[in-house]
């Protein structure tokens, strides 16, 4: 009988540990999921907020972008208009000239002046404030192709205003022979510049139009796109 209880006493010993066992490994895998759950939760917040800052981060440079183009476009369209208005004047003030110099005339030099509301510190300006980042590289070297024809073309109306400053405004008091060889009504050769100078005008205004015109259709299809 002793023996009996004896070996009942075990298999109960068994049993409880058995089930204590048994209960941590229960405890164990609660726990285990309940860090499962968790870290993905964790995991799933992080997510989100990187998504959400992305987004919103990607919502505001296409804002900044469109803002950038649009002022670029603004500029342009003013530039265009006005630069038609200025090419149509300088043509006929070009024309004019060189028609009355192949009919023999001797056609009266004035100062040579070119004025510009140009800056360069406008498109520079745009750039730096995020535009490099932000356009597309077909927009930017359109931009700076426009912007190269301007500093060219600016450059060389600086060149002819600085020759008129030092050989045809000293001499405004002359009489017209000063300026031309009366024998053949032709300009001296060191006025020459003066019919060149209103030529170049004229091709820096065609220029500038095809430039502007070309780098408008560019902004208008990236803010399109």
């Amino acid at each position: 009988m002793r023996r009996r209880a004896s070996e009942v006493c075990a298999i109960a010993g068994v049993q409880r540990k058995d089930r204590a066992m048994e209960d941590g490994r229960k405890t164990f895998s609660a726990r285990l999921a309940r860090w499962t759950a968790e870290l993905v939760l964790v995991f799933i917040g992080v997510s989100a907020a990187f998504w959400l800052n992305n987004y919103q981060q990607h919502q505001q440079e296409a804002k900044r972008r469109d803002q950038i183009l649009a002022s670029l476009e603004r500029l342009l369209r003013q530039g265009i208009e006005s630069g038609k208005i200025n090419a149509a004047k300088e043509e006929q003030q070009a024309a004019a000239f060189q028609h009355a110099l192949e009919a023999g005339e001797m056609p009266s030099l004035h100062p040579f002046v070119f004025t510009t509301d140009y800056s360069p510190g406008d498109f520079a300006t745009l750039l730096q404030s995020g535009g490099i980042e932000l356009l597309d590289v077909e927009t930017l070297t359109a931009l700076r192709n426009d912007e190269s024809v301007i500093r060219w073309g600016l450059s060389r109306m600086a060149h002819y205003q600085k020759l008129s400053d030092e050989l045809i405004v000293p001499n405004l008091d002359q009489d017209v022979s000063f300026f031309y060889d009366s024998t053949t009504r032709k300009l001296r050769k060191r006025f020459e510049m003066y019919p060149e100078a209103l030529q170049a005008t004229v091709k820096f205004a065609h220029d500038l139009d095809k430039t502007h015109t070309e780098l408008l259709k560019r902004i208008q299809a990236e803010r399109h796109s």
